[in-house]
């Protein structure tokens, strides 16, 4: 059983896979589209790597706003949920993102990535930590049995 976490954006998607046992994320790729509302290709590519790793669930970031409200951003991919949903037949999680692409920043700066360097790695690393926190938060160890008798759809989306 995996889990595959994702930093959707305007331009691309970046994605994570857990290891097997639901401890660890590791970064796979960015998914890159010219335009923001032409998600075919996105959704096939996410598709193919959803058989590729036998992904059981998704983790999507949720980008709400600071004060906690749901903007623009936070509206688009509670929409590219209903699709994921749809188009997969997996459960998605929402999590909260708040900060993960100014922490995904944050560490490629103090691993001496080069500004312009940065771009090439920053979704990636953002779809890491969005499912990192999943995993390391109770819903995710009870998705994975870590925790008692619970499964993921006994909890509520993105709350401990």
């Amino acid at each position: 059983m995996r889990i595959m976490g994702l930093d959707y954006g305007s331009k691309t998607v970046g994605v994570a896979i857990s290891d097997a046992f639901g401890l660890t994320a590791q970064g796979i790729e960015i998914i890159r589209r010219t335009q923001e509302n032409k998600l075919r290709q996105t959704l096939a590519r996410i598709e193919a790597l959803i058989s590729e790793y036998e992904v059981t669930a998704i983790v999507l970031g949720f980008p709400k706003n600071m004060n906690n409200t749901i903007g623009d951003r936070a509206e688009k991919s509670l929409a590219f949920q209903e699709m994921l949903e749809r188009r997969t037949g997996l459960d998605v999680f929402m999590w909260d993102e708040r900060l993960t692409t100014v922490e995904a920043n944050r560490t490629l700066m103090e691993g001496n990535i080069r500004r312009e360097s940065r771009g090439k790695y920053v979704d990636k690393l953002a779809a890491v930590f969005i499912l990192q926190g999943f995993l390391d938060s109770a819903q995710g160890r009870a998705l994975f049995g870590r925790d008692g008798a619970l499964n993921g759809k006994d909890l509520p989306h993105g709350e401990d």
